[in-house]
């Protein structure tokens, strides 16, 4: 009998790698089926920046992944960065991890919605401002932004 193929998502995400609803969504994905994750950390200022977001973020990401996660650093645009990582590696699956949508420079420049036109399945992580004033994560998957009334 065939082992099932083990799923790779590609984990894009910046100052937000270690939330926890970033490392709730991981756990959900590994439940289902075996995956492998990679972080990639685009539009780091400098290579320290990402040093930094990565020796916080990978020890958590593994445990939430239970097993090893990957990472890459990507160049000061986060499209071209996903975009040179889904062309060299074999991604089934995007997810994007980003600020409340009043800080996210990402979703101004409508980076969800571009990568979709990757044809890779983008499911986004995304912080909305709740009743109170406090942010509060929503998920939406699949194409657009449907869920969470984003």
């Amino acid at each position: 009998m065939n082992s099932p193929k083990t799923k790779r998502v590609l984990v894009v995400a910046n100052r937000t790698a270690s939330t926890q609803r970033l490392l709730d969504e991981i756990s959900r994905c590994a439940e289902r089926e075996p995956t492998r994750f990679t972080l990639l950390i685009p539009d780091a200022p400098n290579r320290k920046a990402a040093d930094w977001t990565l020796e916080t973020a990978i020890p958590l990401l593994r445990r939430a992944a239970r097993g090893p996660v990957d990472h890459l650093v990507g160049g000061p645009d986060p499209f071209i960065a996903v975009q040179d990582a889904v062309r060299e590696h074999d991604f089934d699956e995007i997810i994007i991890s980003t600020l409340p949508r009043r800080t996210s420079k990402w979703l101004r420049r409508d980076l969800i919605h571009r990568v979709e036109s990757l044809g890779l399945p983008v499911t986004a992580v995304i912080p909305r401002r709740a009743k109170g004033g406090l942010d509060d994560p929503d998920i939406a998957r699949g194409i657009g932004l449907a869920a969470g009334g984003m």
